[in-house]
């Protein structure tokens, strides 16, 4: 495994346990869609009570390239809102039509007191 995907799996693996303990209930994680039109992966969907929250995870080891949710432009959250629309379309009526939020997990991986987790709740 590549240094930056061992990375990306610690990051995702933090944040799943963080969203778990504030008492979100995960659905899904690293959803990939290879439709014609459109490719990628939802890092993390899961249940916040009623809203159905597609999680964004953004890992990095240090701050020399900034803050991780730095790296989190309009250009991936309008890519993120496709991606949503297309996992919602394969889920059932229940899951459907419920709310929806997306939100942006940070993990910096190395500071003085060990990995520091940030979560934004509401991003888009």
């Amino acid at each position: 495994m590549r240094v930056k995907d061992a990375v990306g799996r610690f990051g995702e693996d933090l944040a799943a346990r963080h969203l778990q303990q504030a008492g979100l209930t995960l659905l899904d994680r690293n959803w990939r869609c290879h439709t014609r039109d459109l490719r990628g992966e939802l890092d993390i969907v899961a249940l916040d009570g009623a809203t159905v929250v597609f999680v964004e995870v953004k890992t990095r080891s240090t701050l020399a390239f900034g803050r991780p949710s730095e790296a989190v432009t309009p250009v991936k959250l309008a890519r993120l809102r496709r991606l949503a629309a297309h996992w919602l379309a394969e889920q059932t009526d229940e899951v459907r039509w419920r709310e929806v939020r997306f939100d942006v997990v940070s993990v910096l991986r190395r500071s003085p007191t060990g990995p520091v987790v940030e979560h934004l709740a509401g991003v888009a």
